[in-house]
């Protein structure tokens, strides 16, 4: 006990540093808008499932998006989540395509029992990330020259993301009925540089322009769950959860400027507002789990959030309301087989499709995708490996000048459970 004590401290110690300097480098332009591109949230077990855990309970799993789920865990017990996941990112236009990859932090969560029916649990995981890279250039034959300008090149780049840090529990109130709450803090800062330098680069003026938005605050989430058990070992379990909208102070700064060659800076305008608070909205969700127990588990959510009642400072018309349909079911053949390990191995499917909450050039980006895992026993102990693969399309009008973008992903996550508070009898 005393070294599994250890690693999980240094885990924790390790990801806390590294999160609050690591950002993703997957190049994605959606990145440039609003808050950064939204990260997806849950655990790989529940990604594999198309997102859902709304009503998903589980003694070995946190499903932090209903904080109600946390008095499912076991008396005497203790859960730990860490993941690691790779994507790689396929963007076209209809006319060329670029890709970009990267090897990331995804998750930290830890979760025990205070009693019978009443959990805790705590973790991180990146909310958005704000990494992209645009570069191009005029030239005198292509559409749109202008030989009054000249030739020049363009440079837009972001980088910073922003985290989410949870803390909450679970309490089961009556036999059926579990309510929970979770203390959630967003925190981070996104950067962003636009740049124009022109061929005739000792006889002009270059335009620069940079934004720095700052992000941090406490907000909380809700939960309910009611399960039902059935015959036979079947279960139904109705959940509902919900994110109160929230202002989150924030600052922003807004400096432009053009140079020459030889060192003449002249400030354009700048900008620099630290009392219009970030509004983000809120989010309400509602899901559906059936299933029977160490056998197969299926499960449905629906997610609704009103983006256009948000507020971005430095951001403007760019956001709009989304809706969401996640599904995802997961089989095991046999799980406490003495002599197969493929029969005592989780498969899990799972789909979603639904609006992103970007509006470019007046219309809303489109989402969906598609996923698969598999959860890795390991020997005589309910803790195991998860693996975790992702294909997530967004997609715009190439006629309205917008692209599309084609994410893979694949996660592996070391899945711990343990007994750790019953006092031994025997040394």
């Amino acid at each position: 006990m005393q070294n599994k004590v250890f690693i999980i401290f240094l885990i924790f110690l390790f990801t806390s540093g590294y999160t609050a300097t690591a950002q993703k480098q997957i190049n994605t332009p959606f990145s440039r808008f609003n808050i950064g591109s939204l990260e997806p949230q849950g655990s790989f077990r529940s990604l594999s499932m198309g997102g859902t855990g709304t009503a998903m309970r589980d003694n070995s799993s946190i499903y932090f998006t209903n904080p109600a789920s946390y008095s499912s865990l076991d008396t005497n017990s203790f859960v730990f989540d860490f993941g690691i996941d790779y994507g790689r990112n396929f963007l076209s236009n209809g006319g060329s395509r670029y890709s970009s990859d990267d090897l990331n932090f995804h998750h930290l969560f830890m979760g025990f029992p205070l009693t019978k029916g009443w959990g805790i649990a705590v973790g991180f995981i990146p909310y958005s990330s704000g990494f992209y890279k645009i570069t191009g250039s005029v030239l005198p034959n292509d559409l749109g020259y202008d030989p009054n300008i000249g030739p020049y090149s363009v440079f837009h780049g972001g980088n910073g993301g922003i985290a989410k840090y949870f803390l909450g529990t679970g309490v089961k109130v009556i036999k059926n009925i579990s309510l929970g709450v979770n203390m959630t803090i967003l925190s981070g800062e996104l950067n962003r540089t636009n740049e124009f330098v022109f061929a005739d680069f000792g006889n002009v003026f270059h335009s620069s322009l940079t934004e720095k938005y700052t992000i941090h605050g406490i907000n909380f989430d809700y939960g309910l769950q009611y399960t039902a058990s059935l015959k036979k070992n079947y279960f139904l379990n109705i959940g509902v959860s919900l994110t109160q909208n929230n202002s989150y102070k924030s600052d922003f700064h807004h400096l432009a400027k053009r140079y020459t060659a030889f060192g003449t800076v002249d400030t354009v305008s700048y900008i620099s507002d630290n009392t219009t608070k970030t509004e983000i909205p809120g989010t309400v969700r509602f899901g559906v789990s059936f299933g029977k127990k160490n056998k197969f588990t299926t499960g449905i959510d629906f997610i609704s959030t009103k983006w256009s009642k948000s507020i971005i400072p430095g951001s403007s018309g760019y956001a709009a309301d989304t809706r969401e349909l996640r599904v995802g079911a997961e089989y095991i053949p046999e799980k406490y087989s003495n002599y197969s390990f493929i029969k005592r191995v989780e498969y899990r499917i799972g789909g979603h499709i639904g609006d992103n909450y970007l509006i470019i050039n007046g219309e809303q980006i489109k989402e969906y995708g598609v996923s698969i895992g598999f959860g890795l026993p390991l020997r005589k102990t309910l803790s195991k490996t998860n693996l975790f693969f992702d294909f997530t399309s967004k997609s715009g009008s190439f006629s309205n000048s917008l692209h599309r973008e084609d994410y893979l992903t694949m996660g592996i996550s070391l899945n711990l459970w343990d007994a750790w508070f019953i006092k031994r009898k025997y040394d």
